[in-house]
């Protein structure tokens, strides 16, 4: 990249990420992609923020959804493309914030689209928490559900969480490391409650293999569990509930927020609810809300 204008903007989109205390990981694919963006560029030979308009991010997402994987055979996954169109808003925001040229990333990846449609209706929520056995594992997937469904955490905070930051005696759930690394609490039902304390005193000490481990939710090995090994729970009740799609620890966030706001709450409640830093976050399941009563209207 022989841009001295990109080269500058990527040192300083950097720099932003870190005095933000965005996660080390997320600093560096962010970068990392942006790089990459301002070297195709430099390869269409568009040399200035001005320049970049739709037509040129949508002819940017083909080339993505084309572009072979230098690392293995194949093309890039959607996951990589969806990482990629992210860290691009996430440096729009930088732009926005610090009073630079700004273009509007308009682009939503397959991934985005399945993701932002999956919501699971009440009926299935409940089919999952009695789809939960009686037995230690049972009872940490009720834990789970509640959690990611009842607490509407996204995967990392869940998976971050420590015994001691569920605050029963409060009704808190005490979130450390959010999104940027805002911390903030989550106010919890007397449902989730009883399964968060059923878990802690009941079943959590029989995955336990030593008694000064801090991590909320514990594997069969004595480990703090990872998110794919939750997903992989997940699954699992999926399946003997018969949800045929494909649903994953973000789909419980989303539907608890379609949920609420079918209840009436507030978009700012809602927000703070999931730990929101604006509004335009929480607005996409404003219309997931007004499509599902579309489709319940021609039923």
């Amino acid at each position: 990249m022989h841009n001295l204008q990109y080269r500058r903007l990527l040192k300083s989109f950097e720099k932003w990420l870190s005095t933000l205390e965005y996660a080390e990981s997320t600093v560096y694919v962010s970068t990392h992609y942006l790089r990459d963006f301002f070297t195709y560029l430099e390869q269409s030979g568009i040399v200035e923020l001005q320049e970049i308009n739709k037509t040129v991010l949508e002819i940017y997402l083909e080339h993505l959804q084309t572009r072979r994987n230098k690392r293995q055979s194949g093309g890039l996954s959607q996951n990589y493309i969806t990482s990629n169109i992210s860290a691009l808003r996430r440096f729009v925001k930088y732009l926005q914030l610090t009073g630079k040229d700004v273009f509007a990333i308009n682009l939503q990846t397959s991934v985005e689209k399945e993701n932002n449609r999956m919501v699971l209706t009440r009926a299935e929520v409940a089919a999952l928490y009695n789809a939960c056995s009686n037995d230690a594992l049972g009872i940490r997937d009720r834990a789970m559900l509640s959690v990611y469904y009842g607490c509407g955490l996204r995967r990392n905070e869940g998976t971050g969480l420590d015994a001691s930051d569920i605050l029963l005696k409060e009704k808190l759930v005490y979130v450390q490391k959010g999104k940027g690394y805002r911390e903030r609490y989550v106010p919890i039902t007397e449902a989730v409650k009883e399964d968060l304390e059923n878990y802690l005193f009941v079943a959590r000490k029989e995955f336990l293999d030593t008694a000064d481990n801090p991590a909320l939710f514990i594997s069969a090995r004595g480990k703090r569990l990872h998110g794919n090994s939750l997903i992989s729970r997940l699954k699992k009740l999926a399946e003997a509930t018969g949800i045929d799609r494909e649903i994953g620890l973000h789909t419980l966030r989303h539907s608890i927020a379609t949920h609420l706001l079918q209840s009436g709450m507030n978009l700012e409640n809602v927000s703070r609810f999931l730990g929101h830093q604006s509004l335009e976050s929480t607005q996409i399941y404003t219309h997931i809300v007004a499509e599902t009563s579309v489709k319940e209207t021609r039923l």
